[in-house]
């Protein structure tokens, strides 16, 4: 049934996508393996796994100045069905994201790129203590999930309308311990597929004279929060207050580098210090963490994709690695070269230590 109907979304698809010019078709397919990438995984590792991706993408010609600034990139609409290999306990999964594929090396016939997305996914099999018993999957606890998908590919120009691309991908399926368990399951493999333009590849570009944007400082803070589920599996859910401040560099008119702290603190913590009479008295100040971070953010144009890499300062009553990382958006509300407030973005960060997601933050960001 599962693969009927994403069947029925592929040709829904290619019916109705590329009647329109600067649209094209791609169909992927990986095959690989699942990475236990703790040791707190108990599901068996299947012998191989495999997904099919078919991706709506829309080339652009550089109507806007951050179009011609990223070397006329594609972005679109991405759809993944999963096989994990071994249905009874990890199952399947589909995801579905907006992506954003950017060209490393360009030739005539030949290219190298790089391909990414984040978007939401749907688990068919979670752990469950009843009425259904599945209690190896401590993975996923949850159907729906965050779903991000990564490529890289080198790509060969076949004719006016097709081409060939092999590479290796990576996906990552968790909802951010809103629900436990928690660990994720990534995905890991080698790719290849094709891509078909209707009306052809050699369109039109428009290149002309951008402004060349100031390499400004700003100072920047972000409020943000999380919703985990504490303890155990069908335990109560907290809150989680997350503050940043840091500095940020614009450079080469579409890229910004980042330094600063984060600051966030754990409800969940509270209660369980308040519970189980540990740190009587000094409850709330071991329920916070702090740590320092160095970043990095690729804009294109209202959107940009955000990578942190943070170290500890201070650790809260549950000590984990010292490193942590953050991968997200910010979708830019306002974005002035002058006046009081320069930024102010919605932003979604995926908070991981290594490949294990911790929580999911929504936040409001703005510059100064």
């Amino acid at each position: 049934m599962k693969a009927r109907l994403f069947l029925f979304v592929v040709l829904t698809a290619i019916a109705a996508g590329p009647s329109r010019a600067q649209i094209g078709l791609e169909v992927n397919v990986v095959s690989g393996k699942v990475l236990k990438h703790t040791s707190k995984f108990n599901a068996p590792i299947p012998a191989g796994s495999n997904a099919v991706e078919l991706a709506l993408l829309r080339q652009t010609t550089g109507t806007k100045d951050w179009e011609q600034r990223r070397s006329y990139p594609l972005w679109g609409l991405g759809i993944k069905y999963t096989n994990y290999g071994d249905a009874n306990v990890l199952g399947s999964a589909i995801g579905v994201y907006p992506l954003l594929q950017i060209p490393i090396v360009r030739g005539n016939n030949l290219e190298w790129t790089v391909r990414g997305g984040l978007g939401i996914g749907y688990a068919t099999s979670v752990y469950n203590r009843a009425p259904t018993w599945d209690t190896i999957n401590n993975a996923i606890g949850s159907h729906i999930n965050n779903f991000s998908s990564f490529a890289t590919d080198l790509r060969c120009r076949l004719n006016g309308r097709w081409s060939l691309q092999l590479g290796v991908a990576f996906t990552h399926m968790s909802n951010g311990a809103m629900k436990l368990p928690n660990l994720g399951i990534n995905m890991y493999g080698a790719q290849v597929g094709l891509r078909y333009w209707p009306d052809g590849d050699r369109r039109g570009r428009i290149d002309r004279e951008r402004p060349v944007l100031k390499n400004r400082f700003l100072l920047q803070m972000r409020g943000g929060i999380a919703i985990t589920e504490a303890g155990k599996t069908d335990g109560p859910t907290y809150p989680i207050y997350l503050g940043t401040v840091y500095g940020s560099r614009r450079y080469a008119s579409k890229n910004k580098v980042l330094l600063g702290v984060d600051y966030s603190y754990y409800a969940s913590l509270y209660a369980f210090q308040r519970n189980n009479e540990i740190n009587v008295g000094e409850e709330r100040a071991n329920s916070w963490k702090a740590g320092v971070f160095v970043g990095h953010e690729w804009l294109f144009g209202r959107m940009a994709f955000i990578a942190q890499f943070g170290y500890y300062l201070k650790q809260a009553v549950n000590g984990q690695d010292k490193i942590y990382q953050k991968l997200g958006y910010n979708y830019y509300l306002i974005r002035s070269e002058d006046g009081p407030l320069r930024e102010l973005a919605l932003s979604v960060l995926l908070k991981t230590h290594n490949a294990t997601a911790e929580l999911v933050e929504y936040g409001l960001t703005l510059g100064l």
